[in-house]
C-alpha cells in the first residue's frame, strides 16, 4: 500500500513533497543564536556549521552539507536539528538506512519533533519495515492529531502487517479528517475487504470512484460483489476494469469467474442464458491466458475451460 510529505496542522490539507530547508533555517538560526549568544564557542561553532550546512544542501551540495552536520553533531551530541537535516538529505539521495538512523536520533534527542516522526515513518514505509513505521506514524499522530497524512500511512503500515483493527481506527480517523479524499476510502476499502466486511468494502470503493474514477478499484468492486452474492454487479465492476484496460489479464479471469457463477446459479432457471454465460467464462479465461500465458493458476485455468467446454 506508498507517498506523503512534511507538517501541515490544517484539517485535511496534504503535504509538500519536501519541505523549504532555507524557510526552516531562518526560524532555527534565530532560536540557536539566541540560546549560544552568551556562551560556549564549541556550541557557537556546530551552530555555524549548521547555517553552512543548510545553504548548502539548498545548492544540493549534498556531501558537503553531511561533512557540515556531522562535524556539527561532533561539536554538540545534543544538536537534534543536525541530526534532522541529516536524515532529510539521506533521505533525499536514497541512502535510507542512514536516513533513517539520523531522525532516530533527532527523535531520541527532541521527542515533541512531529516532523522528524513523520519523516521516519516514511523512510521505514519506504524500506517496508512496518512495524518500525507504524511506530513513528503512530507518534506523529499523537502529536498533530489532525494531521491527515500520517494518519493515512499509520492505517496503511498496520494494513501490511496485517492489524487490521489499529488500521481501521486509523483510517477511520483520517476519514474524519477528510472524507472527500480518496486514498483514505481506498485504505478503508482494503481494510474492511481483510476483514470480510464486503458490504462495508463496496460502499468505499464506490466513494473512491465517485472522487477519482481509479480503474483499479473496479477489480476491487468486483471481488466484493462476489463475496456478497451480487454476481451481475460483479460482471459489470470487472467488465468496467475491463474498458479501462484491456490487457488486464486479471480482470479478465475475474469476469470469467463471474460470468461462470452466474452461469452455474441454480436459481437461475434459463439454460439457455447459462449456456451462453459459460462460453462467455471460457472466452475471457482464454483471452487472460493469451495475456499472461505463465500466470500462477494456468493449469486450474485449462482445467476449467475443458470441464466446462463439453
Amino acid at each position: 500500500m506508498p507517498n506523503s510529505t512534511s507538517s501541515v496542522k490544517a484539517k485535511g490539507k496534504r503535504q509538500k513533497a519536501k519541505p523549504n530547508c532555507f524557510l526552516l533555517f531562518t526560524f532555527y538560526f534565530l532560536i540557536y543564536t539566541l540560546l549560544f549568544s552568551a556562551g560556549c564557542g564549541q556550541q557557537q561553532k556546530a551552530v555555524n556549521l549548521y547555517v553552512d550546512a543548510v545553504m548548502l544542501a539548498e545548492i544540493d551540495e549534498n556531501e558537503k552539507a553531511i561533512e557540515k552536520l556531522n562535524s556539527a553533531a561532533e561539536l554538540n551530541k545534543r544538536f537534534s536539528l543536525a541530526y534532522s537535516l541529516l536524515g532529510e538529505i539521506y533521505q533525499e539521495i536514497n541512502d535510507y538506512e542512514k536516513s533513517a538512523d539520523s531522525y532516530e536520533k533527532a527523535t531520541e534527542l527532541n521527542p515533541w519533533s512531529f516532523r522528524d516522526y513523520f519523516n521516519l515513518g516514511r523512510v521505514y514505509q519506504v524500506m517496508k519495515k512496518f512495524t518500525q513505521a507504524v511506530k513513528a506514524y503512530a507518534r506523529a499522530c499523537e502529536l498533530e492529531p489532525e494531521h491527515l497524512d500520517a494518519h493515512i500511512n499509520t492505517a496503511k503500515c498496520y494494513y501490511e502487517i496485517k492489524d487490521y483493527n489499529s488500521a481501521l481506527i486509523y483510517g477511520e480517523r483520517a476519514e474524519q479528517i477528510d472524507p472527500n479524499v480518496s486514498e483514505v476510502q481506498k485504505a478503508l476499502g482494503d481494510i474492511y475487504k481483510s476483514q470480510e466486511n464486503y458490504d462495508r468494502a463496496v460502499r468505499s470503493y464506490e466513494r473512491v470512484l465517485e472522487m477519482s474514477g481509479n480503474g483499479n478499484i473496479y477489480q476491487y468492486l468486483g471481488y466484493c460483489y462476489l463475496r456478497v452474492g451480487d454476481s451481475d454487479k460483479a460482471i459489470e465492476s470487472y467488465s468496467r476494469a475491463i474498458e479501462v484496460n484491456d490487457n488486464d489479464w486479471e480482470a479478465h479471469r475475474a469476469l470469467g469467474v463471474a460470468y461462470m457463477v452466474r452461469g452455474i446459479d441454480k436459481d437461475n432457471k434459463d439454460e439457455v442464458l447459462k449456456t451462453e454465460l459459460r462460453k462467455k467464462a471460457i472466452r475471457q479465461w482464454q483471452i487472460s491466458l493469451d495475456i499472461k500465458p505463465d500466470q500462477s493458476n494456468r493449469e486450474r485455468l485449462l482445467r476449467y475451460i475443458r470441464m466446462y467446454s463439453k
